[in-house]
């Protein structure tokens, strides 16, 4: 009897800490909604790169795919999450598709149909594979690089404040958000013993936590005269 209870305590606590990181998730997806008003009310990309979006969606799509009951056990809510995020991606990169100058919309629309191709290979290749615990293990790792090196890329802010000792360019809201949102996933994936969850978590834990100690050691310091939002572009 003890052992039931403490089984039912311990997925309570596991699906407490995924819909948590679904919850904190939407955060990150609406951040980039300032931009985009900025982008209908000028009718215009402007400098703006539609590349972040293509590679988040590509991301999503992966991780959801993971998540899913063909890939893994008991990872719904990874699913959950990664599907909302895509949804969020298809609106912003159709905006940024709509608004765009010619060339920027024949490279994002080929870049956009890239995407469903790779996934759509990547889904029916690894349907072909009869061995679950193989599959797990390749989607698995596939996905975990594209969350690391997703994670990875608040390195060049980071960078950027230390250089500037101004969080000008780095949004606290969007700090914050990543922060839980890696923190909840962490525990969720710890709860459910999946190193493909808490691995890639984890380091967006510590680089939350890098910026949200940035963000309160240099608040103070922001420039007067630089008030336009950072816009890098890649394209």
């Amino acid at each position: 009897m003890v052992s039931l209870v403490s089984s039912q305590a311990f997925a309570i606590w596991k699906d407490a800490a995924g819909i948590a990181g679904n919850i904190f998730a939407f955060g990150l997806f609406v951040s980039p909604i300032p931009t985009f008003r900025r982008v209908i009310r000028n009718k215009s990309t402007e400098q703006f790169s539609g590349l972040p979006y293509i590679y988040a969606l590509l991301n999503c799509l992966i991780s959801a795919w993971y998540g899913s009951p063909f890939m893994s056990v008991d990872n719904l809510l990874v699913t959950t999450v990664n599907s909302s995020g895509a949804v969020f991606q298809i609106i912003y990169i159709t905006l940024f598709i709509t608004h765009a100058e010619k060339p920027q919309k024949v490279r994002m629309f080929g870049l956009l149909l890239a995407v469903l191709v790779i996934v759509a290979l990547i889904i029916a290749g690894t349907l072909q594979i009869s061995d679950f615990a193989l599959r797990h293990i390749l989607i698995g790792c596939l996905s975990c690089a594209s969350l690391v090196s997703m994670f990875a890329s608040p390195l060049f802010v980071i960078n950027l404040v230390i250089r500037t000792r101004s969080v000008e360019y780095m949004p606290f809201y969007l700090s914050l958000s990543t922060f839980l949102m890696s923190t909840a996933f962490f525990v969720y994936g710890m709860l459910n013993y999946d190193p493909f969850v808490y691995l890639p978590n984890g380091i967006g834990t510590i680089l939350g936590i890098v910026q949200l100690a940035l963000f309160f050691y240099y608040k103070n310091t922001a420039g007067e005269d630089a008030r336009e939002p950072l816009i890098v572009s890649y394209t």
